[in-house]
């Protein structure tokens, strides 16, 4: 969570709070409680931290994206300097100490030696003095044992790249949290945020006097993070029924639709998803019942290749439907029936579909 102490309610104008849930206490939310607590009233607002910190951070990046190579420059430049800065500024400490160390000594020389008093206390600085000097002479050795290497060409490349592309230096696996929060907090000084039409309102406050407007969708009760997009529940609604829940899961794996936790499509995965959604089952010859085919079925009852056939959808002569692209076309009775096929029709019979897996695919296409 990035936006702690940074959050103000927007309806009761209280500062938002940090709470932790979850088996491993890392579901973070936001929540303004201040008036329950003082006062004993409902709780004002609260939601999920995820959206909200996603939301911010992408503002930050694209307001410092121009920086980010002033920025990596400046890192390199820093780096190539700093070990020479640091060394002579140990030269700096032992010449001192050894004008020191000489200075006690020409102290020491010029006592009268009868005065043991005044003696004794000058050779003590003196011995101080070329204790100092033996340290900084050690810590000099030391910097040129532990001499760091020039920065190489990888690294500068390196540091270039993150320049140009923030998001990577952001997401980059040295980045810690309180690194980004340091970063938030110098560009944004408040963001107020309220909820709206089920929507997370926000006005980002920047240091500079600058303020933008945020809105993130708020979750609906039961619904998390882990949720599959809307856009595949319409898909496997639709595909429920025209095809079996393997089959769905083979198609949605070839499309390259994941689950909400981004994890390929299994048959018990559809049937689950089926179920928590209210999406009844695919039943056999349910299509048929309606007079609906597939392009491998049309293929078969006219007698055509399916290539045949769908040239034939591609040209427009004959009617088919299809979700989106890489599902099956589906072919109405009645289209059928008014098709006709004798001039498309290059052979009277109709050859197998071909085990090609690229050529099934391309049917789907």
């Amino acid at each position: 969570m990035l936006l702690g102490g940074l959050l103000r309610c927007g309806h009761c104008g209280r500062k938002l709070h940090v709470s932790y849930s979850g088996s491993n206490g890392n579901t973070g939310r936001y929540h303004c409680r201040g008036a329950q607590v003082n006062h004993g009233t409902d709780p004002c607002i609260g939601f999920g931290s995820l959206r909200v910190d996603q939301a911010v951070s992408a503002e930050v990046l694209q307001r410092l994206q121009p920086l980010g190579m002033e920025a990596a420059i400046k890192a390199i430049e820093t780096s190539t300097v700093q070990a020479g800065e640091k060394r002579r500024h140990v030269e700096l400490a032992l010449e001192q100490a050894r004008y020191e160390a000489a200075h006690a000594r020409r102290q020491y020389d010029a006592v009268d030696p009868d005065n043991r008093l005044v003696a004794g206390e000058l050779e003590r600085r003196w011995n101080a003095a070329l204790v100092a000097v033996r340290e900084r002479q050690d810590e000099l050795d030391a910097l040129d044992r532990h001499k760091p290497e020039a920065l190489g060409e990888e690294e500068r490349r390196s540091l270039l790249r993150m320049g140009a592309d923030l998001e990577l230096a952001w997401h980059h696996a040295n980045a810690t949290a309180t690194t980004r929060k340091r970063i938030i907090r110098a560009v944004i000084r408040e963001i107020v945020v309220a909820i709206e039409d089920n929507h997370i309102k926000m006005l980002v406050h920047w240091q500079g006097g600058d303020h933008t407007a945020l809105s993130v969708r708020k979750n609906k009760a039961g619904h998390h993070r882990w949720g599959a997009p809307p856009d595949i529940e319409d898909l496997i609604r639709a595909l429920a029924r025209q095809l079996p829940d393997r089959a769905i899961a083979s198609l949605l794996n070839r499309l390259g639709k994941t689950t909400g936790r981004l994890n390929g499509w299994t048959q018990s995965r559809v049937c689950t998803f089926r179920n928590q959604h209210d999406i009844a089952v695919y039943k056999k010859d349910e299509r048929s019942e309606r007079g609906e085919y597939t392009l491998q079925e049309t293929a078969a009852k006219l007698g055509l290749r399916p290539m045949t056939v769908l040239r034939m959808i591609r040209a427009g002569d004959l009617k088919a439907e299809q979700y989106c692209k890489g599902t099956p076309w589906i072919i109405r009775h009645e289209d059928i029936e008014q098709l006709d096929i004798q001039h498309h029709s290059g052979r009277s019979g109709h050859s197998p579909l071909s085990q090609s897996q690229d050529q099934q695919i391309q049917l789907c296409q």
